[in-house]
Formats: structure tokens, sequence, C-alpha cells
């Protein structure tokens, strides 16, 4: 069983699951497009969940709602399943193979024996295709790769079945109905309308104030549980923002690719405009990140410098404020 199916790179694993998938359908839509219109752009912060002994961080909604509200505002019906049975999560997607329905899982990525050492982390929402299977071994489309790949029955269950936070719980969804048209212009207007709302949401939790409270919590951190523990916690913020994050930024350059993308569709030169500053925005989330690194490393000399990052994240969260409050108006 091996179908028909084009495998293309992207940045980010839930984006190109979608934008491949629909493409063998017959739609095709950027990275940047799912991604917008999916309201990918997001912050949250959850000191209460730790992950990986670290405070939750996230640049991203939860797995799965990116597709899903991207197919809503396009018309676009998905069929998600869940097993609690590995053997009939493993039929299930083999009946798909046999019907041509190339099948988009949820996975954790510890265990892809195809992912380099340095990449391999207990990280469970993870997004690739199956779209055939050969010799006994899954054929894999994993977006984040140039190229595609395979997996034992043994080892594809293995990732289905990955224990830890958000389990997959042998996740697998595939779109069932595209319509022949959609109406982006609608579509990408409701993705923008979400984002910012999102971002400047009055709790602590999501958007701009989350990225204040982290901000706030550095030297505290630093001055309550130690250089250890507050180093820990910095690079597991960095590590979502520029691996989990991906395109690097905490998605800021997709979402600046995807506002060029609606600036060209709707006719407005503002969202040009503004799509070259979340490119810049991002930039200060790139130089953010590479300080934290040389912390994290011991290579930087710079004293009181726990709240000198705290500074350059409640910098970025104003600019983020003032850009989301003009992306609103401009559309």
């Amino acid at each position: 069983m091996k179908l028909n199916f084009e495998h293309h790179q992207t940045a980010h694993c839930e984006n190109g699951v979608a934008s491949n998938l629909l493409l063998y359908k017959g739609l095709k839509l950027s990275e940047p497009m799912i991604f917008g219109i999916g309201s990918g752009l997001f912050f949250v912060y959850l000191p209460f969940l730790k992950v990986n002994f670290a405070p939750g961080f996230s640049y991203r909604p939860m797995p799965g709602a990116i597709f899903s509200k991207a197919a809503k505002r396009l018309g676009i019906k998905i069929k998600r399943q869940k097993f609690s049975n590995p053997k009939e999560a493993q039929t299930a997607l083999e009946k798909n193979l046999e019907n041509n329905i190339p099948t988009g899982l949820q996975v954790g990525v510890f265990n892809l024996t195809y992912f380099p050492e340095e990449y391999k982390f207990h990280f469970n929402a993870h997004n690739l295709v199956v779209y055939g299977k050969e010799n006994g071994k899954f054929l894999i489309s994993d977006p984040v790769m140039d190229y595609v790949t395979s997996l034992s029955e043994e080892e594809l269950e293995k990732v289905r079945y990955a224990k830890g936070a958000l389990p997959p719980k042998g996740h697998m969804y595939y779109p069932i109905y595209v319509p022949e048209s959609v109406n982006l212009e609608e579509a990408i207007k409701q993705g923008i309308k979400d984002t910012c709302k999102n971002m400047l949401a009055p709790v602590p939790l999501i958007g701009v104030k989350a990225m204040r409270w982290v901000a706030k919590s550095i030297p505290k951190w630093a001055e309550k549980k130690g250089t250890k523990v507050t180093n820990h916690y910095l690079g597991q913020l960095i590590r979502m923002q520029e691996e989990i994050g991906t395109g690097g930024g905490g998605f800021r350059f997709i979402y600046g690719a995807f506002l060029q993308e609606a600036a060209e569709i709707l006719k407005n030169e503002q969202l040009k405009e503004l799509s070259k500053e979340i490119t810049m925005i991002g930039d200060l989330w790139r130089d953010f990140a590479i300080d934290i690194a040389r912390v994290y490393k011991n290579r930087n000399s710079k004293s009181d410098i726990y709240n000198q990052l705290s500074k350059s994240m409640l910098h970025i969260a104003d600019l983020e404020e003032a850009f989301y409050k003009k992306l609103r108006k401009a559309i």
C-alpha cells in the first residue's frame, strides 16, 4: 500500500501535516496560510503545570487546534479518532491506507528513530503523516524532515502511545470533506481577529500578559530557586520558542509570511507593513534566546543578567501589545 502523496518540508509539523493533507485533497494552501487562519500565534504560561521539570510555557495553542480552527474557517471537515487499544489503532490506520486516505498522527518525539539524537526529548505533540505500508513498515512523511522515511509496526506503536504530558493515545486525523471553493478572505480575517483576541486577553495566563508574568518571574526564580533551577527554566523557555515554536522566534517569522500573503489577498498595505514589524519582533526573540543560551552554558559575564533578561522580555511584550492593537485595527 503506497499512496500518491506529495511530501513537502515545512518549518512546523502541524502546519505541514495540514498543508500536505489538504494538497492531497486538491486544496493548495501554504504553511503560513494554514498557521495564520488557524490562529497559531499564541503564548501561554502555566506555572502550576510541570513539563520536563519546568513550568509550562508554550508559543502555540493546544495540539490539533491550528488545523481544527483553520478547517472550521475554511468549511473543511476533519475526522479525529483515539484508541485505548493499540491493535485497534493499527487496524484503523491500515484500513485508511487501503481506502487511499493518507492519515495524520499525533506522536511522541523521543522514540522517533529517524530523528537526530540532539532533537529527541519528551514531547508528545509532534505530527506526521502515514501514507503507505511496504514490507511490514509504515511509510512516513514527517514535514520537518527533507525526506520521507519509515517506521516498523513496533516503532510506530511506541510513538503513538508515548507516556507523559499530552499523551497521543493513538490519535489519528484526516480531512473527510473539502469544499470545491473556500472563502479565503473571510477565513484570514477570522484568524487574525482570534489571534489578536488571544494575545490581548485580559487574563494573566495567555498572551502579552503571560509574557510579562514570565519576564517578572525571571529575577524571582534566581533569588528563590538558585542559578541551576533558573537556568533550567530558561532553557525550557527557549526550547519551546526555537524548537517547538519552529521557524524560530516563537513562530513570528511564519506569521510575518502569513501577513505578507494576506496583504496580497485582502489588498491591504497595512498588513505588509505589519509583516515587517512582527518579523523584527521575531529577531528580538531570537536575540533573547541567544542571551539565554549564553547564560545556560555559563558563557555570559554580565552582572545582573537575570534582571537584564527580564527587561528584554518586558520590552518585547510592549512591542507585541502595540503590534496586535495595530493589527486588530488594520482589518
